[in-house]
């Protein structure tokens, strides 16, 4: 089943909605067009994370499953 945000999994479904969010950086304000979420999971959590190019700063969200 998909969704307005697309995918099939529920993964791919949150970081599309991830992904349409501001892309602007909370600590400098740098507007990256390009980047995305990239996603680890250890079983029990899913963590979602994208580097900002301008100054390093490394977002994160985390999910517990």
């Amino acid at each position: 089943m998909s969704s307005s945000y697309g995918g099939t999994s529920a993964f791919d479904r949150l970081r599309a909605r991830l992904d349409g969010r501001s892309r602007a950086c909370e600590e400098c304000g740098f507007v990256d067009e390009e980047g995305g979420w990239k996603a680890v999971t250890s079983g029990a959590t899913v963590e979602y994370r994208r580097e900002c190019p301008s100054c390093g700063t490394d977002h994160v969200r985390r999910y517990r499953l």
